[in-house]
């Protein structure tokens, strides 16, 4: 195999609390993540030689700091490969967003070359080299939708109802270093345990001993906390917020700027988002139980 054609799946935060700050300044936070069907594509080409190549710039991005060739290079050094590989993104998802574009493209590259180049790396061991990336990087290389503790890094895997999400994209990029800066962002959330939103407690076979998650509850007793300040300082996610809300529930993703409602069909779903004002950009997707490259990696 010579080439190979990868998904790059967007997750939504199902709520997002802050419980506390280390002693080297991250924060310590509580999320449930979940993939949806639609995302970015990467196209990888192995190379006989040593390059890394990205076919194409990434606007304001410059190589050295692009999260796919960083992973590819990672892998490269740890595995010491004597092959490169050309990269090629199609880029549908936002920066600074709070969809993990950037690291669910780095995953990608790992779950792509450990099959391009025949590693055989398991998950646990990408899922190391993944945190060196970044803190939303693993869970895309865990492969199931996860409740997230730690710095994110922390997964245990949850099974989620199927549903359908109506995202809109504000048009402003949130940047997560400010707000996470602001004095007035709540970091004292009470811990909770995930066992009190569960359907029954019991692992559902062929999903890693997922618990069954009660979306209902966990929807009606979290909340995202970064969202008021995030609000505060871009009134067009606030905009986005209020407007939703007139149809479903909405909620800001991560760190945003990117807003959410749920739905139990792909039809309600589409209808409200038949009827959002001409400026407001967004789609519709359906929730997912693993990762596409799941299977990339044992």
């Amino acid at each position: 195999m010579n080439e190979l054609t990868c998904s790059a799946p967007a997750k939504l935060n199902l709520f997002l609390h802050v419980t506390g700050r280390r002693a080297d300044g991250y924060h310590l936070l509580e999320t449930v993540f979940r993939f949806i069907d639609f995302g970015d594509t990467l196209h990888l080409r192995r190379r006989d030689d040593s390059l890394i190549l990205r076919t194409h710039p990434l606007t304001g991005v410059a190589e050295e700091h692009d999260l796919c060739v960083r992973a590819a290079r990672l892998l490269q050094q740890r595995s010491a490969v004597r092959c490169g590989v050309d990269i090629a993104l199609d880029k549908r998802l936002p920066m600074g967003g709070g969809l993990g574009g950037g690291s669910s493209d780095a995953a990608s590259v790992l779950l792509g070359l450990n099959r391009l180049w025949n590693l055989n790396r398991s998950r646990l061991q990408l899922q190391e080299m993944a945190l060196e990336l970044g803190a939303d990087v693993p869970v895309f290389v865990f492969g199931l939708n996860a409740y997230a503790q730690g710095i994110g890094e922390i997964l245990h895997a949850v099974k989620l109802p199927q549903a359908w999400y109506l995202v809109l994209i504000p048009p402003v990029q949130v940047s997560t270093a400010k707000i996470f800066a602001q004095e007035q962002l709540t970091r004292d959330s009470k811990a909770i345990k995930i066992t009190d939103f569960s359907e029954g407690g019991k692992g559902m076979a062929g999903f890693g001993g997922a618990i069954q998650i009660d979306a209902e509850k966990l929807r009606r007793e979290t909340r995202n906390d970064l969202q008021a300040a995030v609000c505060k300082e871009y009134p067009a996610v606030a905009d986005c917020l209020a407007w939703l809300n007139l149809y479903a529930e909405a909620r800001m993703t991560g760190s945003g700027a990117c807003v959410f409602a749920e739905f139990g069909d792909e039809e309600s779903a589409r209808q409200v988002f038949a009827a959002r004002p001409e400026t407001m950009r967004g789609f519709v997707a359906r929730g997912l139980d693993r990762h596409p490259q799941y299977d990339n990696a044992a």
